[in-house]
């Protein structure tokens, strides 16, 4: 956020008021041994990545969602060749967080602290800023559009009427990396892992967001759409 160009948008909100369809698209997409890996990687993952840094081959797997998290939280920005002092500052942090903090709280944080859009950052003021909707309410289809998000925000617009532009003046790689997300990958995984219910099970989730809507007025609920987005859809489309 620090190093946003543009005003940071952004809202807190718990991981009881998150769609089950986001978290489970998120574990998916991002990380399916979350829930059942010790620590914050797979050690052979780890050695196969240093080796091919070392070697300046591409990367074989890629960052946990420990490793993303703690990279969001406290290291600075390297999308393309990262440098081995920040890989090796991202292992260390990744692994106390992964041992201090259960599974949901690190998917809860995570999806605070992701972006999803030049100065957007969370769930709670992505959901609206695309999708004119509060994060408990995403759909499978929105969710999963939200992983495609991650990998170049900064390359993602919201369409006039809402929704992600996915028209003829969106950026092709970001176009490429949603419609990929949406209809292939976080589908296919999904259902490899036996669907949205089983994969949320994964890091020990059973209820739904309906489940707590007897607290949907608390602030972190994010039930209303953030100021914060409403002055960057003003500034955006007028």
């Amino acid at each position: 956020m620090l190093q946003s160009k543009e005003p940071v948008v952004y809202q807190f909100v718990s991981l009881d008021h998150m769609s089950r369809f986001l978290l489970a698209s998120t574990i998916a997409h991002e990380d399916e041994q979350l829930g059942s890996r010790a620590g914050a990687f797979d050690w052979a993952d780890l050695q196969a990545r240093a080796g091919a840094f070392m070697r300046g081959e591409p990367d074989p797997s890629g960052s946990t969602i420990p490793q993303q998290l703690v990279k969001n939280m406290f290291l600075w920005e390297e999308r393309e060749n990262p440098t081995a002092v920040r890989k090796a500052l991202e292992a260390g942090l990744a692994t106390q967080y992964a041992y201090t903090l259960d599974d949901k709280r690190v998917l809860e944080l995570y999806l605070n602290y992701a972006q999803f859009g030049p100065g957007l950052y969370g769930a709670c003021a992505a959901s609206w800023y695309y999708f004119d909707t509060p994060p408990w309410n995403m759909t499978e289809y929105q969710s999963a559009q939200l992983m495609g998000v991650l990998p170049l925000p900064d390359l993602v617009r919201r369409a006039p009427q809402g929704g992600i532009d996915l028209g003829p003046n969106a950026n092709r790689k970001a176009w490429d990396l949603i419609n990929g997300a949406a209809n292939v990958w976080v589908p296919q995984q999904l259902e490899g892992m036996g669907g949205w219910q089983a994969a949320v099970a994964t890091v020990g989730i059973t209820d739904t967001a309906s489940d707590h809507s007897d607290t949907l007025g608390n602030d972190d609920a994010c039930s209303t759409m953030p100021d914060s987005v409403k002055e960057r859809l003003a500034a955006d489309f007028g």
